[in-house]
C-alpha cells in the first residue's frame, strides 16, 4: 500500500534529490581524466589562498570587491579548463523519468535555508559564536549591499562550478566525502568556525546531489538560493533574537 501524508513526501523528497543516483552517462577517458586532476589541484592551492586573503579584508575596503571576484574567475577558470562538464539530470517527482532538477533544487535550497535561520536564533544569543559572524556580514553592512548580493551570487555559481563539477569528476572514489572535506577546508582560514561548520553542511548537501544528478546544475541552484538567502535573511534574524 502506498503511503501518503508529509512524511512520506518529505522522505520521497529526500530518495529523489539526495540517495537515489540517475543513471550515469558520461566518463572521462583516461588522458582526460589525468589532465583534469592536475588543473583542479593547481585550483585548489591557488583558490584557498585567495578566498583565505579575501575574508580578512576590512569591511567596506574596496579591495574585497576584487579579491572576491578574482576568486570566482579563479574556479571558473580551473573548472572550465580542466575538461568536459556536465549540468546532470535529477528524478521527476513520479519518479518515471528524468529531468533537469530545478524545482526540486530550488526546495532544497529554501530547506537548508530554514534550518540555518532557525540555528542562528540560537548562535545570536550566544556572543562568541555571534561576533565572527557579524564581523562577515559587515562587509554588506559598510560597503555596497547590491554589489556584496552580486558577488555572493557569483561566487556560488563559481564554487559549485569548481567543487561539484571539476573536483568532483577528477575524484577516483569517495567524491562526496573528499569535496566536501576540501570545501570546509578552504574555509578555514577565515577564522570563523561557523562558517567552516555551514560549508562541510552545504558541502554534504550538494555533493549528495551532485552524485544523484551527475552534474553541477543541481548543486549550484541549491547553494546560490541558500548563499542570497542568507546573505538577505540573516542579518534581521540575528537583530530579532538577540
Amino acid at each position: 500500500m502506498t503511503q501518503h501524508g508529509p512524511i512520506a513526501e518529505l522522505r520521497a523528497f529526500v530518495t529523489a534529490a539526495l540517495v537515489q543516483p540517475v543513471e550515469r552517462k558520461h566518463w572521462d577517458p583516461p588522458q582526460v581524466f589525468r589532465r583534469r586532476q592536475i588543473v583542479v589541484i593547481l585550483t585548489l592551492i591557488v583558490g584557498s589562498g585567495v578566498l583565505a586573503w579575501a575574508l580578512r579584508i576590512t569591511p567596506g575596503d574596496p579591495l574585497f570587491y576584487l579579491a572576491t571576484l578574482l576568486l570566482a574567475a579563479i574556479w571558473v577558470v580551473g573548472a572550465l579548463a580542466s575538461g568536459p562538464l556536465h549540468a546532470g539530470m535529477g528524478h521527476t517527482r513520479r519518479g518515471d523519468r528524468q529531468a533537469r532538477p530545478i524545482v526540486q533544487s530550488l526546495v532544497l535550497g529554501l530547506l537548508l535555508l530554514l534550518i540555518f535561520l532557525l540555528g542562528a536564533l540560537a548562535v545570536a544569543r550566544i556572543p562568541v559564536l555571534r561576533e565572527p559572524v557579524e564581523q562577515l556580514l559587515d562587509h554588506a553592512r559598510v560597503g555596497s549591499f547590491s554589489v556584496v548580493l552580486g558577488i555572493t551570487f557569483l561566487n556560488g555559481i563559481a564554487e559549485e562550478l569548481y567543487f561539484r563539477g571539476a573536483l568532483y569528476a577528477a575524484l577516483p572514489r569517495y567524491q562526496v566525502l573528499v569535496t566536501t572535506v576540501l570545501y570546509a577546508l578552504t574555509t578555514v582560514g577565515s577564522g570563523i568556525p561557523l562558517l567552516v561548520l555551514a560549508a562541510a553542511l552545504i558541502g554534504l548537501v550538494t555533493a549528495l546531489q551532485r552524485r544523484v544528478t551527475g552534474g553541477f546544475l543541481g548543486p549550484m541552484i541549491t547553494h546560490v538560493t541558500w548563499s542570497t538567502g542568507m546573505l538577505l535573511l540573516l542579518p534581521p534574524v540575528l537583530s530579532l533574537a538577540r
